[in-house]
């Protein structure tokens, strides 16, 4: 039987991108698709005179989805009169879990669901080379698709958008290079899992934010996840305050020059998370000393954190893999913030580090010079996008690498 795809699309306030979109997906390759959308917003919006917009503007997309017929597109209506959310539950991560319980309600377990945002642009062979990927790797619960991030015309907002990918970029080569199992870069608009890996980790939990990394957080502490596809999605780079995290509100906190909350991490303290996971092994047959103890005995509130693992799991294989859903991707990240807090080195000084370490070999003398006096504020934006090329093509090597080790 022939895969069927299943885009999942959530849209609130997307007109102006919603024409741009639907062109894009009615030239994919790939006619075996259904476009299932969930127009939403809360119920409680239409008495706010100050949500009056949004309100109209996802009137107008449902209009327009519902008058478009080049393409087949299922629609979920929480956004008519008398159909919104109510207040204690609702955003982003509901309307994706919605849409996708709704696709994986009906649809074949082999059949692939595609996570999507309006303001993203997608390849014409973009369903050819999930496809592909699920192909290589029959048993893989999930995909984390490469992506590049649009710039605009404003130096100024290219450089903020260009700061925050480097984080991105930074942190993912690291923990690629680790070969760490939380290695994924999480977008919503980037990517994609069979029905069946959906339904066996329970669905996506709708949390307020961070929707996308917690449900890729769940399927690898289940099965495997790769991360390379041979396309690139590129989503948008706007600011947006309708989430905690992410692009948006991550543009707008460094707009401010806060960047607090995306530093550039020191590779060193990804060496210190390395020996940990290298040590759960040998924690299976007595406690030893991780870099990592004083900050998971603190987490979790217990001096001996592996005990409980060890009684519960007799099988060796089975402890480490309950060690690597115990110190995930959420850990990580919180002691990596922790440590980098504790560093004298400034975000600049971490990535000239990072760079002239590991990749001094691949880079030419012009490269180097400019490297050397790097600044995010002072450096020209033509710069900060060639450090972000020069990275995206080495965390794609890396990307690669990964998934060769995986059936």
């Amino acid at each position: 039987m022939k895969i069927k795809y299943h885009l999942a699309l959530p849209v609130l306030n997307e007109f102006k991108n919603l024409p741009v979109l639907l062109d894009n997906l009615s030239r994919f390759d790939t006619g075996i698709f259904t476009l299932w959308v969930c127009v939403n917003n809360y119920e409680h919006w239409r008495d706010l005179p100050q949500k009056q917009e949004q309100v109209t503007d996802n009137e107008k997309s449902l209009t327009l989805l519902k008058s478009f017929s080049d393409i087949e597109i299922r629609i979920i209506d929480k956004a008519s009169r008398g159909k919104g959310w109510p207040q204690k539950k609702g955003g982003v991560g509901q309307a994706r879990k919605t849409i996708m319980d709704a696709i994986a309600g009906e649809a074949s377990d082999t059949d692939i669901i595609v996570s999507t945002d309006a303001d993203t642009t997608y390849p014409v062979d973009y369903l050819t080379a999930i496809e592909d990927a699920f192909q290589n790797h029959p048993h893989a619960y999930g995909l984390a698709v490469p992506y590049f991030h649009r710039l605009g015309t404003n130096d100024e907002h290219n450089r903020l958008i260009l700061r925050y990918e480097i984080y991105m970029r930074n942190y993912a080569l690291n923990m690629l290079r680790i070969n760490n199992p939380y290695a994924f870069s999480a977008l919503g608009s980037a990517m994609a899992f069979p029905v069946w890996a959906y339904k066996k980790v329970g669905g996506l939990t709708p949390v307020m934010s961070g929707e996308d990394f917690y449900f890729l957080q769940k399927l690898t502490k289940t099965g495997n996840v790769i991360f390379w596809a041979d396309a690139v999605v590129k989503p948008s780079s706007r600011l947006s305050d309708r989430v905690i995290f992410g692009t948006g509100p991550a543009l707008i906190k460094g707009k401010s020059g806060d960047w607090n909350s995306y530093p550039i991490y020191h590779h060193s303290i990804f060496e210190t998370v390395k020996q940990t996971f290298n040590t759960f092994p040998r924690l299976f047959e007595k406690n030893l000393p991780t870099p990592m103890d004083n900050f998971l005995k603190q987490q979790f509130n217990n001096q001996k954190i592996w005990d409980p693992l060890r009684k519960n799991y007799t099988d060796k294989n089975n402890f480490v893999r309950a060690c690597n859903n115990k110190v995930d991707g959420l850990r990580i990240l919180q002691y990596l913030r922790k440590i980098q807090g504790d560093m004298t080195l400034d975000n600049n000084k971490n990535l000239i580090d990072f760079l002239f370490t590991f990749y001094a070999g691949k880079l030419d003398n012009s490269f180097k010079k400019h490297l050397k006096n790097f600044d995010f504020d002072g450096s020209a934006v033509c710069f900060l996008d060639l450090v972000r090329e020069f990275m995206f093509e080495q965390e794609n090597i890396l990307r690669k690498a990964h998934d060769s080790l995986i059936s």
